[in-house]
């Protein structure tokens, strides 16, 4: 069986969060393509201008970050018809209902709250891209 390759963009703004993500695709040999964009304007930016590949993208979403938030994001996102498709997982650290149900209604393609201990957000991670990688993908 073939693993077919995602286009990764984490969207966030904390690098002690951004270098967890990438040492938990580390720990799990996760081997995607991995861009980074520290606001939601850079990441809008790096969609449009080719930055980020458009085949089997994925969007790894913060909510609180300077500039455009992930709710601005989000709605810039949906209301734009060249990627208002584009797959979205918040990953935050907010458990807050409100934030939960404000990026269900953009459409996102899961809310998943940054577990603290390194081995879960390892295994989060891993699970995340197992999810994608294999019933996702076309």
């Amino acid at each position: 069986m073939s693993v077919k390759m995602l286009n990764i963009l984490l969207v966030d703004d904390d690098a002690v969060d951004v270098m967890n993500v990438q040492r938990a695709f580390k720990k799990s040999n996760v081997h995607n393509a991995l861009y980074i964009a520290s606001d939601g304007q850079r990441a809008l930016d790096m969609l449009r201008d080719g930055s980020v590949p458009s085949l089997n993208r994925l969007i790894l979403l913060d909510l609180n970050m300077p500039r455009m938030n992930g709710h601005e994001f989000l709605r810039a996102l949906r209301s734009d018809p060249e990627l208002s498709t584009t797959p979205v997982v918040v990953l935050t650290t907010s458990n807050d209902d409100r934030d939960r149900g404000q990026s269900y209604a953009q459409h996102v393609a899961g809310y998943l709250v940054k577990p603290v201990t390194s081995p879960a957000f390892v295994e989060l991670m891993a699970a995340l891209n197992a999810y994608w990688t294999r019933v996702e993908l076309p």
